[in-house]
Parts: C-alpha cells; sequence; structure tokens
C-alpha cells in the first residue's frame, strides 16, 4: 500500500514535467495560427478566408499545415532537465555505489569460515579469551564473563542491512545504514576455564556518512564519500568493535558504452579507540588501520523495456596497517597483522525491474591464505526514487 500511494503521489509529478509550460503552448499556438489558410466565405457561397479563422459552418477545424506547424514545434522544443535520460545506476553489489541518489537497500549477508574475527578489530572486538586468563580486562569481546572464555575455530555469520540514502542535490547525499548481525562457531579449538561459545545475534554497529560527487555527468561520477561507525552493537556478543571508526574513501563509476561500465573504490578504514594491543602497556593498539580497494567491470547483456540483465564481476582487496589478531597454537598463536593482504573475487549479476528497483545476487570467494570468510554469498534489493 505505501508503494502504490508513493506511486500515485509522484505520477502527477511526472505527467506535470511532461507538460510545455504556458509561454511555451503560446507560441506553438501563435506559430499555429500563422501557418494556417483562414477560409472565408466568398460571393458564391464558397469557403474563403475570415477573421475568426472558422468556416462558414461555424466548426473550427484543424488543417494538416496546422499539425505538421505543430509537430515541428515540439521536435525544435528544447528538453526540459526533468526528461533528460537517467543514469542506469550502480552494478556493483560489494564496491559502494559511487552516485549520490535517493534511495532504500535491503541486503542480507551469508559468510562462512571466519578464522580471525577479530583481527585489528575490523569485524568484532577484542577476544574475551584474554579476560579469562587476565592478560586484559578490558578485552570487550564474546564470549560474555569474566572467568571462562573460548576461541572459535572458524566463525560463520549472517548480517541483514537496511540502508536509506538521500540526495537533496545531484552531487551530494547523505545515508545511514542498520545492520542486524547472527555469529556461530563452527567448533571452539580453545576453551579457557570451561569457557564455551554461545551463538549470538542482535543489532550491530550503525553506520552514517554523505557523498560528494567531484565529477558528474552523464557517463562517469568520482565520488568522495565519508563514513562512520557508532559502537551500537554489543561487542561481548560479537556484534560490533567497540569502538567507533571513521572509512574515507573514493568512488568511481564510468560508463565506456551503453551496455559497459566499470566501478572502483579506495579508501582507509580507520579506528578511533580500540583495546589495547596484545601487550597491554604497549601504546600498539589491538585495531589497525585497513587500506581497501575494489575495481569491478559489468556488461549488460540484455535490455528490454522493462526489465535488463547486467553480470558484474569484482576484485576486492584490504591491506592491514596495523593491529593484531588471536590465534591458536596450531594456528601460531596470536600476532600482529600489520602488513597482511586479503584479496577476494565476486561473481554476480543486477536485475533490473521498471525505472526504480533491481535485484542483486552474488557469490564471493577468497583468493589469498588470509581473509575475513572463506565465502560469502549476498543477496539485494534496491528502489531508487
Amino acid at each position: 500500500m505505501k508503494r502504490m500511494a508513493l506511486v500515485l503521489f509522484l505520477l502527477p509529478l511526472a505527467v506535470a514535467a511532461q507538460e510545455p509550460t504556458a509561454s511555451t503552448a503560446k507560441n506553438q499556438s501563435e506559430v499555429a495560427t500563422l501557418a494556417t489558410p483562414i477560409a472565408l466565405p466568398s460571393i458564391d457561397g464558397a469557403s474563403s478566408a475570415r477573421p475568426d479563422g472558422n468556416s462558414d459552418t461555424g466548426l473550427s477545424s484543424e488543417s494538416g499545415a496546422q499539425q505538421k506547424a505543430k509537430a515541428k514545434a515540439n521536435q525544435t522544443a528544447p528538453p526540459s532537465a526533468e526528461n533528460k535520460p537517467k543514469l542506469p545506476g550502480s552494478m556493483v553489489g560489494y564496491i559502494d555505489d559511487p552516485i549520490p541518489e535517493s534511495e532504500v537497500r535491503i541486503r542480507f549477508d551469508g559468510a562462512f569460515d571466519d578464522q580471525f574475527p577479530d583481527r585489528a578489530e575490523f569485524f568484532y572486538g577484542k577476544c574475551g579469551c584474554y579476560r579469562a586468563v587476565g592478560l586484559d580486562p578490558n578485552a570487550p569481546g564474546p564470549p560474555p564473563g569474566s572467568n571462562a572464555s573460548a576461541i572459535p575455530g572458524n566463525l560463520d555469520y549472517q548480517q541483514l542491512y537496511i540502508q536509506a540514502e538521500f540526495a537533496p542535490a545531484r552531487r551530494f547525499s547523505i545515508f545511514t545504514e542498520v545492520p542486524v548481525r547472527w555469529i556461530e562457531a563452527e567448533g571452539v579449538t580453545t576453551s579457557i576455564n570451561g569457557g564455551t561459545f554461545p551463538n549470538e545475534g542482535g543489532l550491530s554497529d550503525i553506520t552514517a556518512g554523505f557523498k560528494l560527487a567531484a565529477v558528474a555527468s552523464e557517463s562517469t561520477y568520482v565520488t568522495f564519500q565519508f563514513t562512520g561507525y557508532f559502537p551500537s552493537g554489543d561487542a561481548s556478543k560479537g556484534l560490533g568493535t567497540n569502538h567507533f571508526s571513521v572509512e574515507p574513501a573514493a568512488l568511481l563509476y564510468h560508463r565506456l558504452s551503453s551496455r559497459m561500465m566499470v566501478e572502483g573504490e579506495v579508501g582507509d578504514w580507520h579506528p578511533i579507540g580500540g583495546s589495547a594491543g596484545l601487550d597491554p602497556t604497549s601504546s600498539e593498539g589491538f585495531a589497525g588501520d585497513v587500506f581497501f580497494y575494489g575495481i569491478g567491470p559489468s556488461y549488460t547483456l540484455y535490455s528490454g523495456r522493462r526489465v535488463s540483465f547486467t553480470p558484474v564481476v569484482e576484485l576486492v582487496g584490504w591491506h592491514m596497517l596495523g593491529g593484531f589478531e588471536t590465534g591458536t597454537p596450531s594456528d601460531g598463536g596470536s600476532r600482529a597483522v600489520d602488513g597482511t593482504n586479503i584479496v577476494n573475487v565476486k561473481i554476480g549479476a543486477r536485475t533490473g525491474i521498471g525505472a526504480h528497483s533491481s535485484f542483486y545476487i552474488g557469490y564471493g570467494h577468497a583468493v589469498t591464505n588470509a581473509d575475513w570468510y572463506e565465502q560469502i554469498v549476498r543477496a539485494e534489493y534496491r528502489y531508487t526514487f
């Protein structure tokens, strides 16, 4: 019902945007009048010119010349800005959307086999196992409890995101994202004082930010994006990092042809605060900067009147600039992660339906030994206004 109400509200605006202005209509009428021969009755009763433009029958008629004049006027009238063709929008599924626009996104991720979920406190906070052994009583990570803890083997998680973006201008937009997370350990490799690793779920860390396009043309967008992360998730349950962070990034959208485009990103995730490092007396924190990058070419295989289908391949990478991770003895123990590289390949496709809706379905796999997850699947619905 809400969608129907929105359509009914926008319909008259769309119709109004396509109607000529009063001055344009008046000019067209004047051109048509000048171009039309006017018939008046002659002495013998035949039709001839009259000042009012009507025949002697008193009925008005539109001649072929008048119709041609109107058609010519419509063809030569400059198109309004509202009637310009709209960009088809971003086709990627993992790289951030470079185009500032008003939209709503609903996204679901299912990720598998995360071996080091507290790496650089990028996914969640420093392992709670440090509390159990008395090394760091302030370690915020899971599982809860002051004297019992566990280190997960491989962690699976699911996450649902709801994002809203509003663009008051062509080059600028603001956005926020609310994620809900569920985590589940496949197994516990190390148990401390009889600790277990329970499944958890709930609100994760909320984000908000803005986009500002330095270049905004019909074929290219170069956009600066700034995102802030807020510690709204319960870190003791593995739902958040327990610290603020900021993420400046540069985004690119470029159409190579009517069917092919390429998109990309480069940026840095920077933690503000965070837990103490492996040595709580050291100035090094457990959290560390993460430099990230990505490129995603896409090609529209089918473009019909209401449906389009566009496969996309994305290469996404992360480079650790600092921080630590918790490992088991078989993993080599806990250690610094500075210099670690993670690279994923993502394969998917976006299906456009009508002028506003699209669906993305994709699959990603790690191609490096280090990873955030070994595999991930993503499904997304996007509605643009």
